[in-house]
């Protein structure tokens, strides 16, 4: 047990936040390994040391899925870290991801007892070190099901919110099938996150835990096009079917030069840099043209991604372009930090007005104006003005767009009766059940884009409404067999 154990509330404020162990800057802008190395013993013992131990533990309100964090951070304290970890996952069966890239600073972390004074207790650098400790110990074993089922669910794309939907449903006994469109499972994990951020072997390793469980994974299988919705339903037994295929079609500026030579997407940039690995080329097929002076427009963590992937690429200039302040960018802190630290240069108060090229058609520059804010907008943060003759020029050679993204339209195109929103996002009611009966969804198709640990959320959420509307069916249906033979 932890010599930390017994320190009064009144000494455990007075420890300061620890900070993870990390790779130089200076060598990590030239490759992909990760970039944290997370906590050791000693760090992770002082900071479960921080804990107050409320009484009214907020922080559980704070996480989307709801993990039991003050009893996971005192199994922490008594050195008791398959215990902590076996904590975790009863309510997140991706630990070791969420503890990478999950938002802690806006979620659990946010309303910390400790932090009203203080920093907050690190959560997910913990939940990250237990997690870690199991994968090392190799000490994972699939939870026990009490209860078989018959029915079947479908769960079409392998994001975190079918994962984790998959994982739920397979706790509960049902038979799992899940359909990924590409090659390999992970969806946003594996071609929207870099390895830097997210090693492949990290997520592997979760996705083989899944598997463990009993859930069956089928990869190269487009719903929609293989088989439709209702196929998987009327032709294949399913009984109920989830979708999580994510938003995955890009959004565009709409300004002149756009087709140019040199001009991505962030969705294609990442995709084949982290799934087709062409940061490995010639040893991987997929190679990927990048200059030497790169612009990347946006400022969420999808930028963040495309900037810093960008820098390790040998761009000898990486910026970001960003039309609001600092304040205003929605990308993490943590990532904002780490891009700094690699030389990654920010343009804030820029908006873009047009990509220039050549006579060849390859990017050259991309002209800009200065911005100033104004009042708040719908998304509450101050709206970005144009500077009236404030219009430059920066030279680049490549520009990559990283404004948003909404769902790719065939499921919808394809399946009758499910009603659909704004830019193509599936509609669902607050149990993920879509206008179809036996019809769930969740994370970026219905949300339009989110965080990792949001689209676990629906995920669980989901898993539970398919488990209460499967249970609705099999007692209706025995209720008008008894009718019938009474």
């Amino acid at each position: 047990m932890s010599a930390f154990n017994s320190l009064k509330p009144s000494e455990r404020m007075k420890i300061p936040r620890q900070g993870s162990l990390e790779q130089n800057a200076g060598e990590r802008k030239g490759n992909f390994l990760e970039v944290s190395f997370g906590f050791n013993e000693e760090r992770a013992q002082i900071e479960a040391a921080r804990c107050l131990e409320c009484t009214n533990p907020v922080c559980t309100e704070g996480c989307p899925v709801g993990i039991d964090i003050r009893s996971f951070v005192q199994r922490i304290l008594m050195k008791d870290y398959a215990g902590a970890v076996q904590t975790i996952r009863q309510a997140n069966s991706l630990p070791a991801i969420c503890g990478r890239v999950c938002p802690q600073e806006e979620q659990c972390e946010a309303v910390c007892t400790l932090g009203k004074k203080h920093e907050p207790v690190a959560i997910g650098k913990l939940e990250r070190f237990v997690a870690d400790y199991e994968m090392t110990h190799n000490l994972f074993s699939p939870p026990m099901v009490e209860t078989k089922r018959d029915e079947k669910v479908a769960i079409v794309g392998s994001g975190p919110a079918g994962l984790t939907c998959a994982a739920e449903l397979s706790k509960i006994g049902y038979k799992v099938t899940l359909f990924e469109a590409l090659h390999a499972v992970g969806g946003v994990l594996r071609y929207g996150i870099p390895e830097f951020r997210l090693p492949r072997t990290i997520l592997d390793l979760e996705a083989e835990r899944i598997k463990a469980m009993g859930v069956e994974i089928i990869t190269n299988f487009l719903v929609g096009r293989t088989a439709t919705v209702d196929e998987l339903m009327d032709e294949w037994g399913f009984s109920a079917v989830f979708l999580g295929t994510g938003a995955g079609t890009p959004h565009f500026l709409g300004i002149p030069g756009e087709g140019l030579t040199g001009v991505y997407s962030a969705n294609e940039f990442l995709t084949r840099v982290n799934l087709m690995k062409a940061y490995q080329f010639p040893d991987y097929d997929t190679p990927i043209r990048l200059g030497k002076n790169v612009a990347v427009i946006g400022g969420g963590n999808t930028a963040m991604d495309a900037v810093r992937t960008a820098r390790r690429l040998g761009a000898e200039r990486a910026v970001l372009v960003y039309r609001r302040s600092r304040q205003e960018m929605p990308a993490r802190l943590e990532e904002v930090h780490h891009a700094e630290e690699e030389g990654i240069e920010f343009l804030m108060l820029t908006n873009p007005l047009r990509i220039i090229g050549d006579e060849h058609h390859v990017v050259t520059s991309l002209e800009c104006q200065r911005m100033e804010l104004g009042e708040p907008d719908d998304s509450g943060r101050r709206k970005p003005i144009p500077v009236a003759g404030s219009e430059f020029s920066i030279a680049v050679d490549t520009v990559i767009e990283a404004i948003g993204q909404q769902p790719n339209p065939i499921i919808q195109s394809t399946t009758s009766g499910l009603k659909t929103g704004k830019r193509g996002v599936i509609i669902t009611d607050d149990r993920q059940q879509t206008s179809r009966p036996g019809v769930f969804a969740g994370g970026d198709l219905s949300r339009g884009g989110a965080t990792v640990i949001l689209a676990m959320r629906d995920g669980k959420q989901a898993a539970n409404s398919i488990h209460t509307y499967l249970q609705s069916v099999q007692l209706s249906t025995v209720d008008i067999t008894d009718s019938m033979t009474g």
